[in-house]
C-alpha cells in the first residue's frame, strides 16, 4: 500500500466523502438509529449517523446505550444486514400478459440503480463474499444480484469494540478488513471529536479518496488504528472451536442435544432472516382477477418453516429438532461440501435475536463436550 492510498479524514470529511458518493450517482445507505435500533438505510450525511451510541448485546437481549464520546461507529451490528440490499426480501422476476394475439413473457430488467454502503464490517464483507459463490458464480448466476454487486461501493469500517455475541476472531472473518472494500475507515479517538484513517482497496477508492479534503497519515495514527482493532480482537463475547467440526456435526445426528434445543427453538425463522449469509427463498405466483395478467414473485423464506420441505404427502423436516439440526449443521458443516467454505461469518445476529437466546456456539460446544467426555479413558 502506497502514502496515497492512505490519509485521515475529519468528521467534515467524511461528510464530504458522503456527498461526493451521492453526487456521483450512488444511492448511499449506512447505520443510523431508527426504532430502538442501529439500522441500515438511506443517510444523506455525517448527521445520520449514531454519534455517541453504541449497542449491548447477549443471547436473546439487545440494547442501545449512550456512549461517553461522539464516536459514529461505536456500535456492533444491528438487526440488518447489507443482503437485504443485494440479495432483496421481496423481488418480481417476471410479468406476464395476455391479449387477443398472444401471452407475453417478460423478465425483470437488471437494476440500474447503484448502491453505497457505509459502515459494512469485516464479518459483513465476508458474508458478501459468501454470497457471491451463491448468487454470482457458476451457470445459474443471478444476473440481478451480480448487477447490484458490480455497482456497490463499500466503504468498511475496522471494528474497534466486539459486542457480547461477536465470535468473528473464530471464525476468521475479522475484526480487521483484509479485502473486498473499495474505502476503508478506521476510527480514532482525538480528544472531542474522532478522525478517521482511510485507506483505498480498489480503483474506484483511489479515485475517490484523491478528491477528499484529508491530511497525509501520521505514525501515531496508524498506531492507534492498530491499537482499536486489537483491542476489539481481544474483546471478543463469544468463541467457537471450529477445527473438526464438520465431522462432529455430520457424524452425530442423533446426538441428544438436538432434542434438547428443540425444546427451546421457536422455529421462528428469526436466526435465518438476521443471517448475512442465509439465502433460500420460495416463489409465489399471483394473476389479475380477469386472467389478463400475472407475475412470479421470489421472497426470502428459511429452512424453519414447514413449508419449506414440504413434498407430496407432507414436510421432510416435521420437527423442530429436524429444522433446527438441518440449519446449523448446514450454516457449520455442509456448507462447506457446497461453497469450500463455512457458512458462518461469527456476527452473533442469531444469538442476539433469537427471541429465546439460542446460541450456536453453545449447541456446538455442548455437543463436542458429551463426545469428548464419552471418549476418555
Amino acid at each position: 500500500m502506497t502514502s496515497s492510498d492512505r490519509a485521515v479524514l475529519t468528521r467534515d470529511g467524511l461528510d464530504a466523502l458522503i456527498a461526493t458518493l451521492a453526487a456521483d450517482g450512488y444511492r448511499v445507505y449506512g447505520p443510523t438509529v431508527r426504532d430502538g435500533a442501529i439500522v441500515y438505510d438511506d443517510i444523506a450525511g455525517v448527521a445520520d449517523l449514531p454519534a455517541g451510541w453504541t449497542d449491548e448485546q447477549d443471547a436473546g437481549s439487545y440494547r442501545l446505550k449512550r456512549r461517553d464520546d461522539d464516536a459514529l461507529f461505536g456500535y456492533v451490528v444491528g438487526p440488518h444486514s447489507w443482503k437485504k440490499y443485494l440479495h432483496p426480501p421481496r423481488r418480481r422476476l417476471w410479468r406476464a400478459a395476455k391479449t387477443e394475439e398472444a401471452l407475453t413473457f417478460t423478465a425483470e430488467p437488471e437494476p440500474a440503480e447503484r448502491f453505497a454502503f457505509i459502515g459494512v464490517r469485516s464479518c459483513e464483507i465476508a458474508a458478501m463474499a459468501i454470497q457471491d459463490k451463491v448468487f454470482a458464480v457458476g451457470d445459474y448466476a443471478d444476473p440481478q444480484y451480480r448487477a447490484r454487486r458490480d455497482g456497490a461501493f463499500v466503504v468498511a469500517v475496522n471494528c474497534g469494540e466486539a459486542g457480547g455475541t461477536c465470535f468473528c476472531v473464530s471464525m476468521k472473518t475479522g475484526p480487521h478488513v483484509m479485502s473486498g472494500f473499495d474505502l476503508s475507515l478506521t476510527e480514532i479517538e482525538r480528544g472531542d471529536l474522532p478522525v478517521y484513517l482511510i485507506e483505498a482497496g480498489s480503483d474506484a477508492g483511489r479515485d475517490l479518496l484523491a478528491r477528499l479534503p484529508c491530511r497525509p497519515v501520521e505514525a501515531n495514527d496508524i498506531t492507534a488504528a492498530d491499537a482499536a482493532v486489537a483491542h476489539a480482537a481481544a474483546q471478543m463475547g463469544r468463541t467457537l472451536e471450529t477445527d473438526g467440526i464438520r465431522d462432529l456435526l455430520v457424524n452425530n445426528p442423533d446426538h441428544p442435544r438436538w432434542d434438547e434445543v428443540a425444546a427451546r427453538c421457536l422455529t421462528c425463522g428469526n436466526c435465518t432472516m438476521v443471517c448475512p449469509t442465509c439465502f433460500c427463498t420460495t416463489t409465489e405466483d399471483s394473476s389479475d382477477l380477469d386472467g389478463g395478467g400475472a407475475e412470479r414473485t421470489q421472497r426470502w423464506d428459511s429452512c424453519f418453516t414447514l413449508d419449506f420441505s414440504y413434498i407430496h404427502g407432507g414436510s421432510v423436516r416435521s420437527s423442530s429438532k429436524a429444522r433446527y439440526r438441518q440449519w446449523m449443521t448446514h450454516k457449520l458443516a455442509t456448507w462447506w461440501d457446497q461453497f469450500d467454505t463455512s457458512g458462518c461469518v461469527g456476527c452473533g445476529r442469531c444469538i442476539t435475536w433469537c427471541p429465546v437466546g439460542i446460541d450456536i456456539t453453545e449447541e456446538a460446544r455442548a455437543i463436542r463436550s458429551d463426545l469428548t467426555r464419552e471418549t476418555k479413558p
